[in-house]
């Protein structure tokens, strides 16, 4: 049968072809943010809000929602891109990158290994440190000039944008520096226990 004898309806409309060098193989571009979450949605009191730097089982530093506020604040834009294969362009951040907390804490280089991100709700993520520093990550509170929504993971949101979206870890309450990699809720679960998108890594063996 012909292309010419299928209705444009049957065929459905075609998808925009993705911008060259941006968009990750497997993945679609959208143009919404979608919502996906493991469980529900915490919704912590800001007056209690803590968020907490620790090396093993010793506490660096630790930050009310207004001391968090005072430290430095960075803006990005970057793309992202979930493991469910959408992908976001030139999304819009504001948070504190983990160089400042590691500064704001006196390390002036970050701990070796790895770091396990536990968040409200018990999910837990992990996440080579060499992936967090250097600009590469922050804890970011807003996303579009706005405070960041309870369904994205507000208040506050690890981002690891160079990572599959899961390891941007939604609701982080305390970032640990431990010396051996250890798999968080979905890499328990079957998922990659790095998630590099431009390599597929979405489930272990890829």
């Amino acid at each position: 049968m012909s292309d010419s004898t299928i209705s444009r309806g049957f065929l459905g409309r075609k998808r925009p072809a993705p911008p060259a060098n941006r968009v990750p193989p497997g993945q679609h571009l959208v143009s919404d943010f979608p919502v996906l979450s493991a469980g529900p949605t915490p919704r912590p009191n800001l007056d209690t809000w803590r968020l907490s730097l620790q090396h093993q089982g010793s506490l660096l530093g630790q930050w009310s929602w207004q001391e968090f506020q005072a430290l430095t604040q960075t803006r990005i834009m970057v793309d992202i891109h979930c493991v469910t294969t959408w992908s976001k362009l030139d999304t819009r951040w504001e948070g504190v990158t983990i160089d400042t907390l590691l500064a704001a804490v006196g390390l002036s280089a970050a701990p070796t290994g790895f770091a396990m991100i536990h968040c409200d709700g018990g999910y837990t993520t992990n996440v080579p440190v060499a992936d967090m520093v250097n600009g590469k990550a922050m804890v970011a509170t807003r996303f579009d000039d706005a405070p960041l929504d309870p369904e994205h993971g507000g208040p506050a949101r690890l981002l690891v944008p160079h990572l599959y979206f899961w390891k941007s870890a939604k609701w982080v309450r305390r970032i640990q520096f431990i010396e051996q990699d250890q798999p968080g809720f979905w890499e328990e679960n079957g998922y990659h226990m790095y998630g590099d998108p431009w390599r597929e890594q979405r489930y272990a063996g890829d």
